[in-house]
Order: structure tokens, then C-alpha cells, then sequence
């Protein structure tokens, strides 16, 4: 898959192409769907297919005080699509505040005729696109007639007739409520979250269970606080089975503890400091809890442990 940012050079795909557009938070199963909707109809009229995404959520820019956390970094989105093998293009858009103030029928041209020469459009039936969200399907099918290309406009994909459809809200929705299994359903993999492995207090290993603390990104969402089983990735992409702690240790602060995510790999030695990693919910094993005593906290982490291998055998 061909990457470009802002601009696509002039007949960078040799052809004109089938586009979709949207933020693509997660690649979900709903997003693969209209994928394969897309390449299916681009290679019927031998187009490019082509993916216009951004490089952050909109919402960030224009209401920043209510923009969703991410379900992936800009480059796990641009690993997961072309990982479908079904785009042959992603246009990257800076999504800054001169974008956000670019009109609807600006946009239109300047990327979907100037760069793409689009001749399909795919969006969601209530896309809203340009300054103010002056632009929708409406407006898309009506410049799409005077300029060459057709508007397609899809309501949301479900799995069956009276299910509730894919979405990234419900993605949200399913790790805000610790339920990491609806997640994957969803999403078609287990969730993932990256970032870099730092030095913390020790504590984990004076207890005997030394941990890898990942920090990530403010703008990531992760699930609610809590113990899991699940993988961690190193840097050289081995997997290793993880039970996996999210949360603020109330055992050794009564508030206002940080948000810590740390991972124990089962059955490993060695140092990870330092390492860009990835983490993966797979199960849920507890909620967060205060222990009276530590020889409580230990003897319940020795629980966890078991229950962790019993939910990765």
C-alpha cells in the first residue's frame, strides 16, 4: 500500500480511483466490510482504491473538550489497512486548524479531483465533512454529477439483519465497560495498545511478579482498570504471554495514584527497557482492588497468574 501525505502526486496510482474516507479508528470489522465494498468496485471498473483518512481524530481540532480516545496510533491504522491487502493507496491528511476551515466543495476539489481523480465515493450515509460540517452525501452526489464521479452513501454494517452495527463507539463502549472480548469480536483481533517500556518504582518486583510499565499516550483508550490476560510484543515482534495490571494501585495509595499499565511476561527474563511494545487484552480476570495487607495483594497475584495461564492455555 501506497502512503501519501496531504497530496498525492499527479497519476500516482496510474489511474483514477474508488475512494473512501473517514477517520478509521480501529480498522474494525464494519471498516473491513466497506473496504471490500470498495476494492470489489474498483477492480469492476479497473480504479485504484484508495483510503483518505487523517492524521488525528478531526474531533481533536474542532471540539477538542469531547474528541474520542484512539484505538490506534495513526501508524497501527496504517499497519492494519494494509494488512487487508485490499487498498492500494492511504492519503494521510494533516488535520489542522487551516484544514479545519477549508469549505466542503474546497476539499472536494482540492483532494478528490486535483490529487485522487476520483470516480466513486464511498461514506457513511451521515458523513459531515469541511468547515462547520457543511458538507454531506447530499452536497457530495451533487458536485459528483457536474465533476465525474459517483457518491455512494452506506449506513452503518452489522452483522446480520437487527444486530447492532460495527462502529468504534461501540469498540469504546465494550473497553470502557472491561469487556476486552466484545472488543475483539468487534474489532477481529484483540485489542492493542503501544507505547514504550519505562522504569517504575520496582514494586512488582520486590513482591516477586517484575512487570514491563508501558507508558502510553493520553489519547489512547484502554480499557477500565483491572487485571487481564492477554500478550505482549516486543520490540523484535515476539509475542509473550502477559497477565497484564491497569490501574492505580490502591493497595499503596489511598488516591490519586497513577494510572499505571504494566504487563508480567510469564516465563521470561530478561531486560525490556526502553523497548517500543505492543500490549494485547485478551480476557478479563478481576476488577481493581484494595488489599488489607500485601501478603493479601501476593496471594491473589499468585491467583491471577494461574488464571491468566488457565485463560491463554
Amino acid at each position: 500500500m501506497k502512503v501519501f501525505r496531504d497530496v498525492a502526486p499527479a497519476d500516482a496510482l496510474g489511474r483514477p480511483a474508488a475512494v473512501t474516507i473517514g477517520a478509521y479508528d480501529g480498522v474494525h470489522r464494519g471498516h473491513l466490510a466497506v473496504l471490500r465494498l470498495v476494492h470489489d468496485l474498483a477492480a469492476a471498473r479497473d480504479l485504484g482504491t484508495v483510503v483518505v483518512t487523517f492524521d488525528r481524530h478531526p474531533a481533536e481540532v474542532v471540539r477538542p473538550e469531547s474528541a474520542p480516545r484512539l484505538l490506534t496510533t495513526l501508524e497501527q491504522k496504517l499497519e492494519l489497512l494494509d494488512a487487508t491487502g485490499l487498498v492500494d493507496a492511504c492519503l494521510v491528511i494533516a488535520f489542522d486548524d487551516r484544514r479545519s476551515k477549508e469549505t466542503a466543495p474546497e476539499f472536494v476539489h482540492d483532494v478528490l479531483v486535483d490529487s485522487l481523480h476520483a470516480r466513486i465515493v464511498v461514506v457513511g450515509a451521515d458523513f459531515h465533512f469541511g468547515y462547520q460540517r457543511g458538507g454531506n452525501v447530499a452536497l457530495l452526489e451533487g458536485m459528483g454529477a457536474d465533476l465525474g464521479f459517483e457518491v455512494i452513501g452506506l449506513g452503518l454494517v452489522k452483522e446480520h439483519p437487527g444486530a447492532l452495527p460495527f462502529s468504534s463507539t461501540r469498540v469504546r463502549e465494550a473497553l470502557a465497560a472491561a469487556d476486552v472480548a466484545l472488543a475483539a469480536e468487534l474489532l477481529g483481533r484483540d485489542h492493542e495498545v503501544r507505547g514504550v517500556v519505562e522504569s517504575g518504582d520496582r514494586r512488582g518486583r520486590e513482591l516477586g511478579f517484575p512487570t514491563a510499565n508501558v507508558a502510553v499516550s493520553e489519547r489512547t483508550c484502554l480499557p477500565a482498570d483491572g487485571v487481564y490476560a492477554g500478550t505482549f510484543v516486543d520490540a523484535e515482534g515476539a509475542e509473550h504471554r502477559a497477565a497484564i495490571r491497569l490501574g492505580r494501585r490502591p493497595t499503596f495509595y489511598e488516591d490519586h495514584g497513577l494510572l499505571l499499565l504494566e504487563a508480567h511476561l510469564l516465563d521470561f527474563e530478561g531486560d525490556l527497557y526502553g523497548q517500543q511494545v505492543a500490549v494485547r487484552f485478551r480476557a478479563r480476570i478481576r476488577g481493581q482492588e484494595r488489599f488489607a495487607t500485601i501478603d493479601d495483594l501476593v496471594a491473589q497475584m499468585h491467583r491471577d497468574l494461574a488464571d491468566c495461564r488457565r485463560l491463554l492455555a
